[in-house]
């Protein structure tokens, strides 16, 4: 087959698992900001920011990892540590005057949507999902103005007793604060100096200053939250995120144990009067072990399905007591430690029936053998989240169906082979016969336009695959 008609075919096959997509609702929460975006295409800008402050200080900070950013050096800190490795991070700030100024200061390239349910649902109301409902606790104007206006993207609201579903910007309130996140991108093959240190970025990345307004409070509002059986009555799924923005306490006294207990409602109230939801939570970048270790014991216990990165998942089984194999992955990256990981998931949390992680190399999903759908079934859904990825890694973002018409041509990454073959004799071992292993490698686009959604984007595109893919099967066996 030559590679046109390989591109073509790959296309239609992706149509027509999106084709499919337009039988699904889904809700999103909790989530969303706006991203103020710095991109560094070479070392000078780098080399400026380190030329502000001691050397030795910087180098000093770099050794005492700070989870939190209270001063720029601890952001410089933390931005070196990232490039250096070429790997995604996100921090929070603790916000002062004094800190904000300096960071105001910086001249940032574009503002765009973000927050994982707001890339997610833009992204989902694109590819014709019949409803996606998207709820944030706050939503101001500015807000309201970055979700793409799409009959099927909605907002929850009640209005006289009754649940509402209007566009976003139908729905702002006027008083709502905005959150605003920092993003900073880097390129690879960026060099600077820190000492007698030469830095080069091994690979595109991007290392987020993650903003915890106090005003942003986890929950979903009263009166909408006594809607939530309703919600779930007219959904086939959802996806919830964000839960790395609770914050140990806030202001009025409240606690993370107040949030999670309200979260572990959500849920079950969404599944009230539909038990056969399917809800997936995508994990992220959590600095906290204590925060990290409350979502594994309060959240993970009441969903379905996990997507998460390999940095993530290492983090995921190290609070869970595997402390060699989280450094392993930490270190080493390897797909059999990854594998191994999410295996120890699917062991530890019965009601799990599917476990993702992305990297830059790869997609895989780790389930039961007795899963519904064949390994190419699962497949499928993984293909299409890679093209969907490299789709908005070239483009920056997917404004239509067609654009994926770009990703399609983007090859498999030079060690698709390597990792096909471990897949493969991983199968073959006898600690995995009750499982089923899938992977298909990424489709890597040089220096991306953009790095962050990424992750989102692939995991929201294989979730929706799989639910859209149980549907018809189980249409199909009535």
């Amino acid at each position: 087959m030559d590679k046109d008609n390989g591109h073509v075919e790959l296309y239609n096959e992706c149509i027509e698992c999106i084709n499919n997509f337009s039988d699904i609702s889904v809700f999103l929460a909790y989530n969303v900001n706006v991203d103020a975006i710095k991109f560094f295409k070479d070392g000078q800008e780098v080399q400026e920011l380190i030329d502000q402050f001691d050397e030795k200080e910087i180098i000093d900070m770099i050794e005492k990892y700070p989870r939190k950013i209270t001063h720029p050096v601890e952001f410089i800190a933390r931005l070196i540590h990232s490039m250096r490795a070429g790997k995604p991070s996100e921090v929070p700030i603790l916000e002062n005057k004094s800190l904000n100024d300096w960071f105001n200061g910086l001249k940032y390239d574009e503002e765009r949507m973000g927050g994982q349910v707001g890339i997610i649902s833009n992204l989902l109301s694109i590819l014709n999902l019949k409803r996606v409902i998207a709820y944030t606790p706050i939503l101001s104007k500015k807000q309201a103005e970055m979700f793409v206006n799409r009959e099927n993207l909605l907002y929850p609201l009640v209005i006289d007793g009754n649940l509402v579903l209007k566009k976003h910007i139908e729905s702002y309130r006027e008083d709502d604060p905005l959150k605003i996140n920092r993003i900073f991108e880097y390129i690879e093959g960026i060099e600077f100096n820190l000492g007698d240190e030469k830095i080069i970025t091994p690979q595109a990345n991007r290392f987020i200053v993650a903003s915890r307004p106090d005003a942003l409070r986890f929950e979903i509002k009263e009166d909408l939250k006594k809607k939530l059986p309703e919600i779930g009555e007219i959904i086939d799924c959802a996806i919830l995120s964000g839960y790395q923005g609770i914050k140990e306490t806030y202001s009025d006294g409240k606690t993370d144990e107040y949030y999670f207990e309200k979260a572990e409602e959500d849920i079950k109230l969404l599944k009230q009067n539909n038990k056969n939801i399917k809800i997936h939570l995508e994990f992220a970048s959590i600095q906290s072990k204590s925060l990290r270790k409350k979502i594994a014991d309060r959240i993970l216990p009441n969903v379905n399905c996990l997507g998460m990165d390999d940095t993530e998942i290492a983090n995921l089984v190290h609070i869970m007591g595997h402390d060699k194999l989280s450094e392993d992955i930490i270190k080493n990256s390897r797909i059999e430690d990854v594998i191994e990981a999410s295996k120890i998931l699917l062991e530890e949390y019965d009601n799990l029936e599917l476990v993702q992680t992305h990297t830059m190399y790869y997609i895989m999903c780790l389930c039961r053998k007795d899963n519904p759908l064949n390994d190419e079934e699962l497949k499928k859904t993984l293909e299409l989240a890679t093209v969907l990825a490299s789709t908005k890694a070239k483009l920056g973002n997917i404004l239509k169906i067609e654009d994926l018409r770009e990703g399609v041509r983007i090859p498999h990454n030079k060690y698709g082979d390597s990792l096909n073959s471990i897949v493969e004799n991983l199968k073959n071992n006898d600690e995995y016969q009750d499982y089923k292993i899938t992977m298909v490698p990424s489709r890597l686009v040089k220096n991306p336009k953009s790095t962050v959604g990424l992750g989102d984007t692939i995991s929201a595109g294989a979730f929706i695959g799989y639910v859209s893919l149980l549907k018809n099967k189980n249409n199909k066996n009535i």
